[in-house]
């Protein structure tokens, strides 16, 4: 299956799956007395997320083209481009679709072995999909951040473009259904894969496994020294999305992932901080809340330009902290490719000022 189609078949199954864990739990907690506790209304509910093809789980609202193209240009184009159509940085959104799919239901592109480009839209088969991906995961450097009516309102932007729904078009929980009905691929599906073909029964079986655990740890394979940091350090490239944390691969024989802490301040046995040293503290700080890594790391070029990159092509230039304080708060492109920089307008001027200093003195 496609890749979206394939994230749909396992949000369908989720709660055949959860249905499992419980009766797997309540019986565990039957020998283990004292362990667990059953999950709160607040707490299903905040994870009970996902929007099924039938449309259950999709929570009442609307929101309208015009107001999906606002959202997008601030929060979308800057990794999909004003169109849907950037491949800078992700596989294009929108083209390879046709009005005769539309009528259809099949997407023919996708029958040619010599198309191009296969885009979200030549893949989806349910208008779901869409709306619970956008909901749940976007914007990519901000996930579940989007309103109800952002979320519609960006769902219907991106039926406009693929020319599904008319520019003038209100996408609500009350139409969806409808425009269901114009997806282009929406007879693409196939269901005969396991994760649809089930009986009636999860695909999966929870069974303790506690019995003859092995008690040595043998390592069979190894990342080797002359390889570990051939890309560029690793923790520098991460992007802090989630628990987990790239390993520091600068360091040799660094086994654990380096884990963020917070910056000691100094005792007062300690030699006072420096004004600069502080200022660089509190700038690592504004970095993250900015979201800045999620596109830019030390050394390594990503999504944008690496921070050495930045310091080496503005220095000694006087004008280029008030420049870089103005581009980061008011966001663009050009200077550094076709990929827009989104605006960061929630951020005062003390800090941008403070960032801005720190990304032209490396970032260090």
């Amino acid at each position: 299956m496609f890749r979206f189609t394939k994230s749909l078949r396992v949000l369908a199954m989720m709660g055949l799956l959860a249905a499992s864990l419980s009766a797997s739990a309540q019986s565990a907690n039957q020998k283990f007395s004292g362990i667990g506790r059953t999950a709160t209304p607040a707490e299903i509910k905040a994870w009970d997320i996902d929007v099924r093809p039938d449309f259950k789980g999709l929570p009442p609202g609307s929101g309208s083209v015009a107001k999906g193209q606002d959202v997008w240009e601030a929060k979308c184009a800057s990794c999909h481009g004003v169109f849907g159509e950037s491949t800078e940085v992700f596989t294009p959104i929108i083209g390879g679709t046709t009005k005769k799919d539309i009528e259809t239901g099949r997407v023919a592109n996708l029958a040619r072995e010599d198309f191009p480009q296969r885009t979200t839209m030549m893949k989806v088969a349910t208008v779901s999909t869409l709306w619970d991906y956008i909901n749940r995961a976007m914007p990519w450097n901000n996930p579940k951040t989007l309103t109800v009516e952002e979320v519609y309102a960006v769902t219907a932007y991106i039926l406009n473009l693929a020319e599904v729904v008319p520019e003038n078009f209100v996408l609500s929980d009350k139409n969806i259904a409808e425009v269901q009905k114009r997806m282009p691929n929406r007879n693409g599906m196939t269901e005969k894969h396991g994760l649809w073909d089930l009986k009636g029964k999860p695909d999966v079986a929870g069974t303790v496994c506690m019995t003859n655990c092995a008690t040595e740890l043998k390592i069979t394979s190894f990342l080797p020294e002359s390889a570990r940091d051939a890309h560029g350090n690793l923790k520098e490239q991460h992007r802090p999305i989630g628990p987990a944390r790239a390993i520091d691969t600068s360091r040799p024989g660094a086994s654990a992932p380096a884990i963020d802490r917070p910056v000691a301040v100094a005792s007062s046995s300690a030699p006072a901080a420096s004004a600069a040293t502080a200022a660089s503290v509190n700038a690592a700080e504004i970095s993250k809340k900015a979201n800045c890594t999620a596109c830019h790391a030390q050394a390594a070029k990503m999504v944008g330009p690496s921070w050495t990159e930045i310091a080496k092509k503005y220095k000694g230039d006087a004008k280029a902290p008030a420049m870089l304080a103005k581009k980061i708060k008011a966001g663009g492109a050009g200077n550094w490719g076709a990929v827009p920089m989104p605006p960061h307008p929630n951020l005062k001027d003390n800090e941008l000022t403070a960032l801005s200093q720190w990304i032209l003195e490396g970032a260090k």
